[in-house]
Parts: structure tokens; C-alpha cells; sequence
């Protein structure tokens, strides 16, 4: 019953998070998430909501953080090379 108190807390307080986000961010044109950053995001939510089965709940987060990572480093490697 904990865990269901904590993941209502996280959800809150990134609710909060992005509203406060979009108010501060409109001075800034800023460029959308790639689709390999919008299937990392994805994966990543996906875990948060299958908390209740830890090895499914983890995988789909690992998976999210190594997209996120891939993603990254695509992003690094273009910058370079321009």
C-alpha cells in the first residue's frame, strides 16, 4: 500500500514538473523529441506504470534508459560533426 502512495507522489509532482516546464519554456523555440527519445520516454512510463511486477516494471525501464542513452550519443555524434 507504501508503493502506491509514493508512485501517486512521483506522477504529482512531475505533473507539477512539466507545467512549470511549459510556462518557463515558451521564451525558448525548442525542438521536439526525436521518435527514438519519444520510444525511450515510452518505455520508461510504461515501467512506472507496471511497478506492481518488478521484473517487467525494471526491463521496461532499463530498456527506456538505454534508448535515452543511444539517443544521446546519436545527438553528440551529429553535433561534432557539423
Amino acid at each position: 500500500m507504501n508503493n502506491q502512495y509514493y508512485i501517486v507522489i512521483g506522477i504529482i509532482v512531475l505533473a507539477i514538473i512539466a507545467v512549470v516546464a511549459i510556462f518557463v519554456g515558451k521564451k525558448k523555440q525548442k525542438k521536439p523529441l526525436s521518435p527514438l527519445a519519444a520510444f525511450a520516454f515510452a518505455f520508461v512510463l510504461a515501467g512506472i506504470i507496471f511497478v506492481d511486477d518488478r521484473l517487467a516494471g525494471y526491463t521496461l525501464m532499463g530498456i527506456g534508459v538505454i534508448l535515452a542513452i543511444i539517443d544521446i550519443i546519436k545527438k553528440e555524434k551529429s553535433k561534432k560533426l557539423e
